[in-house]
């Protein structure tokens, strides 16, 4: 069925280029990145290419209502993920939105005095982003501090396929060796030698000269095989698919909104980094007919979820997916649920609504290894052997709790600081409270 107009669209970006980052091989928490001019450009290039797709009127693709010269804050709206390679996450937003609404010398206002005032860099679009920082909305890295992942990260490493791969792996990392000055070479810590042959790869002449050829891509299929092991699941409301369980919270919150004629809400933008692709397209079943995406998007990628009109009379809405893999292709659509055209949203949602996670409360649920109570709980059938004394143990423990909670919340309100969201809390704040990060000369951000 043919659905021509377009009447909105949800952009999942994933960060350009950056400087060598590592992560915990067990806990997947990163060390600190920056952006690098490379990756800024791969971001503005996308930013760009989304505005000639779906900005421009003479685009088969044009988003129908929304203002493509002079930005309508209230029909745009943008996440950005500052946990884990948080600063080179926000940088690359920040070079998108300049690509998606460049500088226009109509970003004018003319004063009392009848002096007219230019926007500065001949009319610069400031166009504000939600913060999304995982000390108090996981959506976008749902991932870290989770002893339900860490369990999933410890078993997917210690499976028979996984041994395995690593056993045939092995000539390739003798000869490796001389290439990575001292890292540990091993199957649980590839993604962490791919990034850093990449990084040199693309950075330093000298090394790109000295590495043999296929080794490149052989560091990036290992790094595949693991990545696409521990970021998926079998079950589509497994602990595996958790980064796109949370992010898609965000994204049917937006779609519906989108359908909805009485919201201005036309285009979101949710900047982050590679996990929740992977999972994604797990669990929406895109993998099944498409085998290569079970793997790590290269820099600057992205997903667009259209929101698409049937004509009358029929007056449902169908949604689109289509996926770029970096800088260098075009979009091209992919289908979820095997389906070979178009999904209708209420059917994508009705498919998802029982593995997507909602709240922090629901979050530190599935990240519970023992039970869904909290983080303090014990194997579902500890016991001391008496029941008297399991009665006893468990008054105390209670009469513990309380007392560590109180102390806790005293210290809280002593403390001069920004108070996080409730576990309550859904995980996507509403758009019209955008926070707005400002960010010094030397690109750090000031809260």
């Amino acid at each position: 069925m043919s659905h021509p107009e377009v009447h909105g669209v949800v952009i999942l970006a994933r960060n350009g280029d950056r400087t060598e980052c590592y992560q915990d091989p067990i806990t997947q928490k990163s060390e600190y990145t920056q952006s690098t001019p490379l990756g800024e450009v791969q971001a503005h290039q996308l930013g760009t290419y989304l505005r000639n797709l779906y900005l421009n009127p003479s685009s088969s693709s044009h988003v129908r209502g929304i203002h493509s010269d002079l930005v309508d804050l209230k029909q745009v709206h943008v996440r950005v993920k500052v946990g884990g390679e948080g600063a080179s996450v926000f940088d690359s937003a920040t070079a998108l939105l300049q690509g998606l609404f460049p500088p226009n010398p109509a970003n004018r206002i003319t004063l009392a005095n009848e002096t007219t005032i230019v926007a500065p860099l001949n009319g610069y679009q400031y166009i504000p982003v939600e913060t999304v920082e995982p000390s108090n909305d996981r959506s976008l890295e749902p991932w870290t501090d989770c002893p339900a992942f860490e369990k999933h990260v410890r078993d997917v490493q210690n499976s028979a396929e996984f041994k395995e791969a690593s056993k045939n792996a092995q000539p390739f990392f003798n000869a490796l060796r001389d290439f990575v000055f001292g890292r540990e070479i091993s199957m649980e810590n590839m993604y962490n030698i791919w990034d850093f042959v990449n990084a040199e790869l693309v950075h330093n002449k000298t090394y790109a000269h000295r590495l043999p050829p296929t080794f490149i891509e052989q560091a990036r299929g290992y790094a595949n095989m693991r990545e696409d092991a521990i970021y998926s699941d079998k079950a589509m409301g497994g602990i595996g698919n958790i980064a796109s369980r949370t992010a898609l919270s965000s994204i049917l919150k937006a779609l519906q909104r989108i359908a909805f004629n009485g919201d201005p809400l036309q285009l979101m933008v949710i900047e982050t980094t590679y996990q929740p692709f992977i999972s994604f397209f797990h669990q929406t079943g895109v993998v099944e007919s498409h085998p290569e995406l079970k793997a790590i998007p290269d820099f600057g990628s992205a997903l667009a979820i259209e929101l698409r009109r049937a004509p009358p009379p029929d007056a449902r809405d169908f949604l689109r997916f289509k996926f770029r893999n970096g800088t260098n292709e075009d979009f091209r659509t992919i289908h979820v649920f095997k389906h070979r055209e178009d999904i209708p949203l209420t059917e994508f949602i009705y498919r998802l609504e029982n593995s997507v996670i909602d709240s922090n409360r629901e979050w530190a649920q599935a990240c519970s290894t023992g039970s869904a109570s909290g983080w303090l709980s014990f194997p579902e059938n500890a016991t001391t052997g008496s029941k008297f004394a399991d009665a006893s143990l468990g008054v105390f423990l209670a009469l513990f709790m309380m007392m560590i909670m109180l102390f806790v919340g005293k210290a809280i309100r002593r403390r001069r600081s920004v108070r996080l969201r409730g576990p309550e809390d859904r995980l996507s704040a509403p758009p019209s409270e955008v926070v707005v990060q400002l960010r010094d000369e030397k690109g750090r951000i000031r809260l």
